[in-house]
């Protein structure tokens, strides 16, 4: 099959048909989607993550842009978590090999900047934790490693923004970076939303905070040493789960 024969409407009726109205109603609880939480609104099939993985796996790099596009607008969770894999699997595709011609190479550049910017021209729909978390590292993390600029500014915008979901993008995505060995954007990221009123900040700031302790220790502790009494209580425990009891007390009590 070429790229452009699989729609949304091929792709969402597939989903549609694994629908299961119990899990359903435990994963609209887990998300919180009542009146007033986070995830208000929002409608699931009631698919486990793994069933979509699974229908990406069969259609990847065979679903068009703009297909992706009319999925990520759809009113069902798993459609637009489908979609967003399935610019996963794009940016994966079209990362560098070693034995890639100077042409391919630039061809892929060219691919990567256009799944990147698609991706930010769309990112309020990924409009819970989850569908951040499986796509934005990913996507945008992927692409400023691999650009020539290393654009950290991308994040620093998405950072500015009020947004809720785009602000998880930005401190999310640096995880990419971390994994990488580059460390700084995480922190101005972190200074950036330490006032921010939001739980789900909290913790992705503490996660990535924790995920540089783990390569890092000093970076870390410095930067505990400068900010601990600033950090919201759930990006403080998050941040140095792995650090031994008698340290987590250290900075607990602090």
């Amino acid at each position: 099959m070429n790229q452009s024969q699989y729609t949304a409407h091929d792709i969402q009726s597939r989903l549609m048909a694994l629908r299961d109205d119990t899990q359903r109603d435990h994963l609209m609880r887990f998300f919180k989607t009542g009146k007033g939480q986070y995830g208000e609104g929002d409608r699931f099939l009631g698919l486990k993550v793994p069933q979509t993985r699974a229908i990406v796996k069969e259609v990847r790099l065979r679903v068009a842009l703009e297909e992706i596009e009319r999925m990520l607008y759809s009113e069902w969770h798993e459609v637009r978590l489908c979609a967003l894999l399935l610019l996963v699997e794009e940016m994966k595709a079209n990362t560098p090999k070693k034995n890639d011609s100077p042409h391919t190479l630039g061809i892929k550049e060219e691919r990567r900047r256009d799944i990147a910017t698609f991706y930010l021209r769309h990112a309020r729909q990924a409009n819970n934790w989850d569908l951040v978390d499986l796509s934005c590292g990913y996507i945008l993390g992927v692409y400023i490693r691999l650009s020539a600029s290393e654009d950290h500014g991308i994040l620093y915008r998405l950072a500015q923004s009020t947004n809720l979901w785009e602000q998880r993008i930005a401190i999310v995505s640096t995880l990419e970076l971390i994994r990488n060995g580059i460390y700084h954007p995480t922190i101005r990221i972190a200074d950036m939303l330490i006032g921010h009123p939001h739980d789900l900040i909290h913790k992705a700031v503490g996660w990535m905070l924790r995920e540089i302790g783990k390569r890092d220790r000093a970076i870390l502790l410095d930067y505990l040493t400068r900010n601990s009494t600033r950090l919201p209580r759930t990006a403080l425990r998050y941040a140095i789960e792995h650090l031994h009891e008698p340290q987590r007390q250290y900075w607990l009590k602090k």
